[in-house]
């Protein structure tokens, strides 16, 4: 159950992690270079949706493994950073 719980956190980790690099780095130079807005929208939508998952894994995750907020405010906070959480992913797994 535990293991189960963190290892869905760290898949959503990754996959959230991606869609905020491609938001940052393809969709927003789009909009702005080559006037394509909607490149923003839909990546934007998709990200959005993914950060909301994103959160209510990672306090199902911390809730099942016990973790300190210590750690839960660390992933949280490294998800609001480009490539931040890309530095979370092996102290996730040391809870798988």
């Amino acid at each position: 159950m535990i293991k189960n719980s963190v290892k869905k956190f760290g898949q959503i980790n990754t996959t959230e992690g991606y869609s905020y690099i491609i938001l940052l780095f393809i969709a927003m130079p789009m909009k702005y270079f080559f006037a394509f807005p909607i490149a923003v929208k839909v990546v934007g939508m998709i990200h959005g949706i993914l950060f909301i998952i994103f959160c209510f894994l990672l306090i199902k995750a911390s809730l099942d493994a016990k973790w300190s907020l210590k750690y839960t405010l660390i992933f949280f906070l490294a998800s609001l950073v480009p490539f931040g959480t890309f530095f979370t992913k092996e102290k996730i797994k040391t809870y798988e």
